[in-house]
């Protein structure tokens, strides 16, 4: 079988093409299309020497472009967070892969880094790319920018967050809800001045959960102080001066509420420098948060199932399905780990 010479400008073997193959195995281009493409008309010793020279070239056929050339989906899908680092949004990501999988299709991921710009430049790249549909954590202030996919037939589904300018199915967790159990548990623990750190308010996330602490603490009839209040990514620095001010003085916080996992994490290591002990819930979960000295209390969220809920809705979709789009809130978990209780 000859060897195939061409080679790139930077002298790495080319990939090879279907021409490749039908040289290698003395066959005509359409005969090798026939098999590639298991089409009928070619006999079982050619298509034995045509499959042959496939394995000893390493052709892989090039779904994306033929698909394209006949008008059909690319069987992908694409999904946009904010940090694929993130604990969270990695289950996330899994979930939503698993089900694209089952689907056959294949998932692009990418980070927004909170950033609008950032955001709008990966969705249209992957609508650039003809992802069959996106799943989206939203960032920018208006979405309006996809009215134009949404109507070229791209599904779109929000996850996390509502998506702004533009109606689509959309899964959210249960955030002021969720937070307001978690005040609510401090509170039947005997805490009245409990403090609450947690993200940009600008965050439809951190906004309801900072909506839910003050509800909890409205209903049980406990004013809120201004000082026990922090809002802003969960930085070392702010974090500390935080704690500085709220754990001091008379009117000093005995417990804290924490807004996500990256603000617990960022409490819980300046609170081990400090003396004494301040009663915690975070919201959400974070790995070994139940093998720490004093295991912490968390408000639970299920980002597998918010996931696959994402997933499912926009391979229904993907199906045709032209029913009004759908909101969904997935319930919290509130996991009760001794950490709640008045300090000693």
């Amino acid at each position: 079988m000859p060897d195939r010479a061409e080679r790139t400008s930077s002298g790495i073997p080319a990939r090879p093409t279907m021409k490749d193959v039908a040289a290698a195995a003395g066959v005509g281009l359409k005969t090798v299309s026939r098999v590639v493409n298991g089409e009928p008309g070619v006999s079982e010793e050619t298509a034995d020497r045509v499959d042959a020279a496939i394995r000893e070239l390493g052709f892989r056929r090039n779904d994306g472009a033929r698909l394209l050339r006949q008008g059909s989906r690319t069987r992908s899908v694409g999904l946009i967070l904010e940090d694929l680092a993130d604990p969270f949004y990695a289950q996330l990501s899994r979930a939503v892969e698993e089900v694209a999988r089952s689907h056959g299709s294949l998932l692009f991921t990418g980070s927004s880094a909170e950033d609008p710009a950032r955001e709008r430049e990966l969705t249209l790249d992957f609508c650039a790319r003809r992802v069959d549909g996106l799943i989206v954590v939203p960032t920018a202030a208006d979405h309006g920018f996809l009215a134009p996919e949404l109507a070229a037939g791209t599904a779109v589904v929000s996850i996390d967050r509502p998506m702004n300018g533009l109606t689509v199915d959309t899964v959210l967790s249960a955030n002021r809800r969720g937070a307001a159990e978690g005040v609510g548990h401090l509170i039947r623990q005997g805490h009245r001045r409990i403090g609450y750190l947690g993200d940009d308010p600008a965050i439809f996330t951190a906004a309801e959960r900072l909506a839910g602490y003050r509800q909890a603490m409205a209903e049980a009839g406990h004013g809120v102080d201004e000082a026990w209040l922090a809002m802003g990514r969960p930085e070392p620095v702010g974090i500390h001066l935080a704690l500085d001010r709220m754990l001091s003085g008379p009117e000093a916080v005995t417990a804290l509420m924490c807004g996500n996992n990256r603000t617990t994490v960022a409490v819980l290591r300046s609170l081990a420098t400090r003396p004494g002990r301040t009663a915690l819930v975070g919201f959400d979960d974070f790995e070994l948060a139940d093998m720490l000295p004093v295991p912490v209390t968390v408000v639970a969220q299920d980002p597998m199932l918010m996931g696959r809920m994402a997933a499912e809705l926009l391979f229904r979709r993907l199906r045709g399905e032209r029913a009004q789009a759908q909101r969904l809130e997935i319930p919290t978990r509130l996991v009760l780990r001794g950490s709640g209780e008045l300090p000693c």
